[in-house]
């Protein structure tokens, strides 16, 4: 096998993708990843960079393009760490999200069985309900944008195609006031300046729109000028929250929320519900989209009036009160207090008393089931993208439920959890993707194991 050495310059055939939708191309029997490529073009590249782990090219020239290619239509695409498939048609984007899943399914999970199910999205622009724009200085001063990937270097913007048009309106407002007022953004290297986020949330089957600052301190004499300035600049907006996020590192919402004016939290409707989502809680950030993934979710699940379903991992209470609607009761478990307190009052407002939640791990839940005497017939699971731990898989399976439903962001840590619950005798029976951010290389993933 020949050695691949940087800044060679080869002709190559692009003939697969990696998760994070590059480009694969084959060289002397090396795999050789290349930027916004797409299988079935030839390119002539240049090695950049080579490691015992993977070699990285870049594209000099486009011999033999796709026909799924099109010209990214963003002047931001692959800068500022959003998108990643910008550069190509939109069926061709979900085709590389299915065989993302496929391909995990079955190198990772050593699964048989291979899905030729992707829901896809009718929004591919201008879909999501919530937008996080970094603040920082520039020349002309304060700006917005989003971080260079794997960098903290701010690409200011003056649109993104996936954020919906207020939340932009919003950014801006924000960023023109401190600037008329000469309010500096937060420098995280010396701790000074004022305003680190603005974060923005659009609810989609109501009128609210609820738009949080996030700054190391207030804005004392300028406060109500602030507020003026974003409600005639933004009349949609139904509240403003101040948030005081004092802390180091990037984690973007911490600390204490101050009421400026109007709502402090937004409502929306999700499969029939309402929810009251406060900017520090979770919600859907494609409501469309996760109302097929969750009645993908309770299809799978197939509970009866007489039956109990455990929901795993479930935040704030979401899929359990889909799942209430079909059951004969739910119990929902989740280790974060304030997303148990929230999915309470979610049930207490939409009049749900067939669900119970939990503050709890996997573990602890299998535990309080087994001392009441209760074994779930379904069992559903939403993970994190690091997926579940070897306690939480052996957990579940110590309920033995005849049906697991795993919903997933990550399709590699769901196959190799998958595999683990293969051990527990529990089989792959059905799955199905969902494309919850079109033009990411982000997709989810609903699937049913059984018991044998």
């Amino acid at each position: 096998m020949k050695e691949l050495l940087k800044n060679e310059i080869y002709t190559a055939a692009v003939d697969g993708w990696t998760s994070e939708a590059l480009g694969v191309c084959h060289i002397e029997g090396r795999a050789v990843f290349l930027p916004r490529a797409i299988p079935g073009e030839t390119w002539r590249l240049r090695i950049v960079k080579v490691t015992n782990a993977a070699i990285y090219a870049r594209g000099e020239e486009l011999l033999v393009p796709s026909p799924a290619r099109r010209e990214p239509d963003c002047p931001y695409f692959a800068r500022c760490g959003g998108c990643d498939t910008r550069h190509m048609s939109y069926e061709e984007e979900l085709r590389f999200k299915l065989s993302r899943v496929n391909d995990a399914l079955r190198h990772i999970g050593r699964q048989t069985l291979q899905t030729d199910t992707i829901l896809g999205s009718e929004e591919s622009e201008r879909y999501r309900n919530k937008a996080i724009f970094a603040v920082a200085e520039s020349p002309l001063g304060p700006a917005c944008g989003f971080f260079r990937e794997r960098s903290h270097e701010l690409i200011a913007v003056e649109d993104c195609l996936i954020q919906k048009e207020l939340s932009l309106r919003a950014a801006k407002a924000v960023i023109a006031f401190m600037r008329e007022r000469r309010i500096p953004a937060y420098d995280e290297q010396s701790g000074r300046g004022v305003v680190r986020h603005v974060f923005c949330r659009e609810a989609v089957h109501s009128q609210d729109a609820l738009l949080c600052i996030v700054a190391a301190r207030g804005f004392g004499a300028h406060t109500s000028s602030l507020v003026d300035a974003l409600r005639r600049a933004c009349p949609e907006l139904t509240g403003i929250v101040l948030n005081i996020n004092k802390t180091k590192g990037n984690t973007v919402l911490q600390g204490e929320f101050y009421p400026l004016w109007g709502k402090p939290y937004m409502e929306d409707t999700l499969c029939g519900s309402r929810f009251a989502i406060a900017p520090q809680a979770f919600f859907q950030v494609h409501p469309l989209q996760a109302e097929k993934l969750y009645e993908l979710a309770a299809s799978y699940a197939d509970a009866g009036k007489d039956e109990l379903v455990v929901d795993l991992y479930c935040g704030a209470g979401t899929i359990s009160l889909r799942l209430a609607r079909d059951a004969g009761q739910v119990i929902g478990a989740e280790i974060v207090p304030q997303a148990i307190e929230n999915a309470k009052d979610n049930a207490a407002r939409n009049g749900i008393e067939n669900v119970e939640f939990l503050c709890a791990d996997a573990g602890d839940a299998a535990r309080e089931l087994a001392l009441r005497g209760k074994q779930p017939r379904v069992v559903v699971v939403d993970p994190p993208r690091r997926g579940m731990d070897e306690a939480a898989v052996s957990a579940v399976a110590s309920m033995a439920p005849e049906r697991i439903v795993y919903v997933s962001c990550n399709p590699s840590t769901l196959a190799r959890d998958i595999l683990r619950f293969n051990k527990y005798g529990y089989s792959l029976q059905k799955a199905a993707a969902v494309d919850m951010f079109p033009r990411t290389s982000h997709v989810e993933t609903v699937v049913l194991l059984s018991r044998k």
